[in-house]
C-alpha cells in the first residue's frame, strides 16, 4: 500500500539535496501524483503511444524508471511480439520495488493463449548515461534528463537518437522554465497552488523546493526543441502541458 509522502511536513534546519532514497520510494506514487500536474495523464498516454508505434521485434526503454509506471504502461500497450522492454534507474531502491511492481503486474495481467506475445521486462540497476540503446522502437524519459548535469544533456540525448530505428518516438517529459520571468513566476505559483489543493502544506512546499534547488534544473522548451533538432530529430512537438510541466514527443 502506498503511504502518504510527509517527508517535508516537519521543519529541518539544514535541507539535504533531494534523493531517491528508501524514504522517497516509500511514497512516491502518492508524492508524485500530488505534486506533477498531469502526471496519470502522460502515463496513460505512454501506453497508448506504445500501441501505435511500437514495431515487432524491437525494444522499448524506460530511462529513469523510477518504480515502472511508464514501463508498464508501455507493456499493456504494446501490441507487436517478441518486443522487450529496458527499465533502467540508478537507485537500488528504486529498483528493488520496481521490480516488485512489475512482477506483481505480470501476475495479475497474463494475455490469453491466443493474444500477441506479453513483452519481457529487464529492470536494470545503472546510470541512464551508461546505458546502450539499440534496436528502439520506443524511448521514455519521463522527469528524468532534468535531473542530469546540462552539459551531459545532449550527449544522451544523441545516443537515444542513434538507438531508436527508423520511424521511432521518443517521449521526454520535464519540468520546464520560461524565458519571460513574469510567466515564470505565474506557472511557478499555479504549480504551488495544485500541490495546495493536494493538501501540501506552505512549509512542506518551501522546503521540497529548497532540497530540489540544486538538483532538479529546469530548461525552456526551446532548449529542448533545440537540443532534439541538434541530434537529429525533425519531427518535434509538445503533445501535453500543465503550467511548468510538459511532455514532447520526436519521431526519428
Amino acid at each position: 500500500m502506498t503511504e502518504r509522502d510527509t517527508l517535508f511536513s516537519a521543519a529541518v534546519d539544514d535541507i539535504a539535496g533531494f534523493r531517491f532514497d528508501a524514504n522517497v520510494v516509500k511514497v512516491f506514487p502518492d508524492m508524485i501524483k500530488r505534486s506533477v500536474p498531469g502526471y496519470q495523464t502522460i502515463i496513460a498516454m505512454t501506453g497508448t503511444l506504445a500501441e501505435r508505434y511500437v514495431l515487432p521485434n524491437s525494444r522499448c526503454y524506460d530511462l529513469g524508471c523510477s518504480l515502472g509506471a511508464s514501463t508498464i504502461a508501455m507493456r499493456h500497450g504494446i501490441n507487436a511480439d517478441g518486443c522487450s522492454i529496458v527499465a533502467i534507474d540508478n537507485s537500488p531502491e528504486m529498483v528493488a520495488r520496481c521490480e516488485a511492481i512489475i512482477a506483481a503486474d505480470a501476475r495479475a495481467s497474463i494475455r490469453p493463449a491466443s493474444d500477441r506475445q506479453e513483452p519481457s521486462v529487464q529492470v536494470i540497476c545503472n546510470d541512464v548515461l551508461d546505458a546502450e540503446i539499440s534496436q528502439a522502437s520506443m524511448v521514455v524519459m519521463n522527469f528524468t534528463l532534468q535531473f542530469i548535469a546540462p552539459e551531459l544533456r545532449e550527449d544522451l540525448i544523441q545516443r537515444i537518437y542513434q538507438g531508436l530505428q527508423p520511424g521511432g518516438i521518443f517521449i521526454l517529459s520535464e519540468k520546464i522554465a520560461f524565458a519571460d520571468k513574469q510567466l515564470n513566476t505565474l506557472m511557478i505559483d499555479l504549480h504551488h497552488a495544485f500541490k495546495r489543493a493536494n493538501e501540501y502544506s506552505e512549509l512542506e512546499i518551501s522546503q521540497k523546493r529548497t532540497a530540489l534547488e540544486d538538483v532538479l534544473l529546469p530548461e525552456t522548451l526551446e532548449t529542448h526543441r533545440h537540443r532534439l533538432q541538434n541530434v537529429g530529430f525533425s519531427n518535434i512537438d509538445v503533445w501535453f502541458q500543465c503550467f511548468n510541466f510538459a511532455s514532447l514527443l520526436a519521431i526519428k
